[in-house]
């Protein structure tokens, strides 16, 4: 049996995102809008769990309640998506729209590569979910 590594997430009052910890031991992002209080704190709360990863984890991001992604989140997300621990992330990002889309591949294009999370961007849920299922070296 795999220990789950505490979340140490607590609800803020304001914020536009929530996470909880997946049964896999992953993490759920649900995102609702990505002003610059909520992209700094996510940014920290990334940057913490990044420090101590010790495994291969599977990532969830909802974005379909997010309508527009700013420049400002974008680069953050690079920053975050760049750091060397990143590659031990298979990342399932869920969009209602091209627009977030086209904003979800442009931070996979310009995030370093050497150390980029495995991602791959779904408009189902479900499907979202039954690629991060398959085993950590099917990526494809």
């Amino acid at each position: 049996m795999t220990d789950v590594k505490p979340l140490n997430w607590e609800p803020v009052p304001g914020l536009g995102y929530n996470v909880e910890r997946r049964a896999d031991g992953g993490m759920h992002y649900t995102f609702t809008e990505l002003d610059d209080k909520t992209i700094q704190h996510w940014q920290d709360f990334a940057h913490d769990h990044l420090l101590d990863a010790d495994r291969l984890t599977r990532n969830l991001y909802d974005l379909r309640q997010v309508k527009d992604v700013p420049e400002s989140a974008i680069r953050v997300a690079v920053e975050v998506n760049s750091d060397p621990s990143a590659r031990k992330i298979r990342l399932a990002v869920v969009v209602a729209s091209e627009a977030v889309a086209n904003a979800i591949r442009k931070i996979a294009a310009l995030a370093s590569t050497e150390s980029a999370a495995a991602m791959k961007i779904f408009t189902d849920i479900d499907e979202a979910e039954e690629w991060l299922s398959r085993p950590l070296d099917q990526i494809v």
